[in-house]
């Protein structure tokens, strides 16, 4: 874990929202940090590239995940097959908002969109699919907290693979240490990516995604 920071998850649990929506993410003034796994061939490629290419597919919607512990719980900490490589990408920070301002619910939501036709037509025209999914404690159980994933196709997959990316690292040696403190139960010893609310700043971005406008502060 060479450049992610971390902290004792039992030093941070208590700070996070423990309810609604909230973008949990370790960033700086410039950059972002978002994760995903993916199965060796892929995972191992984009590590060593910098970037996603090899048998990573632009034809194919991709998810990002800013919050660690829900990457953990959809990866099983990185023992289900075919998600055995968890990755830390770095963004620009500018990339991370431009996508969130394109993010289109993947459900129809009411008061948000003026009928099922205008939302449909906002998913046809958009290249980021937006879902706010249960969080959960790391030993899996779910919580009242939602998280954020994004789902990225067409120019949008294509500019995060090549262009958006500061660097990726392959944080699998260090999911696994952790996954064993989860195993046992022992949660005093567990270290976790050292994360808070991301501060969304764009009045409309912020109302579609149904969160509290956030200015900066010190992460």
């Amino acid at each position: 874990m060479s450049t992610i920071k971390t902290e004792p998850y039992l030093h941070q649990k208590d700070r996070w929202l423990q309810r609604g929506r909230v973008i949990l993410a370790q960033y700086d003034a410039d950059s972002i940090v978002v994760y995903q796994a993916y199965r060796p061939a892929i995972g191992d490629f984009a590590a060593q590239q910098g970037y996603f290419g090899g048998e990573f597919k632009l034809s194919r919607m991709t998810w990002i995940k800013p919050n660690f512990l829900w990457m953990m719980y959809r990866s099983g900490w990185g023992a289900k097959q075919g998600q055995e490589v968890i990755l830390a990408i770095r963004l620009h920070r500018a990339a991370f908002d431009s996508i969130l301002a394109q993010a289109v619910h993947s459900s129809f939501q009411s008061g948000l969109y003026e009928s099922q036709e205008s939302w449909q037509k906002a998913v046809q025209t958009s290249d980021v699919r937006l879902q706010w999914d249960p969080d959960h404690h790391p030993g899996g159980n779910k919580l009242e907290r939602r998280a954020i994933q994004l789902g990225l196709r067409g120019e949008a997959i294509r500019c995060y693979a090549q262009e958006w990316i500061i660097d990726i690292e392959d944080i699998s040696d260090f999911v696994a240490e952790q996954r064993q403190h989860v195993v046992s139960g022992n949660y005093e010893a567990l270290l976790t990516p050292a994360e808070s609310p991301y501060p969304v700043q764009d009045l409309e971005t912020a109302n579609r995604l149904q969160v509290p406008q956030i200015f900066p502060t010190s992460c």
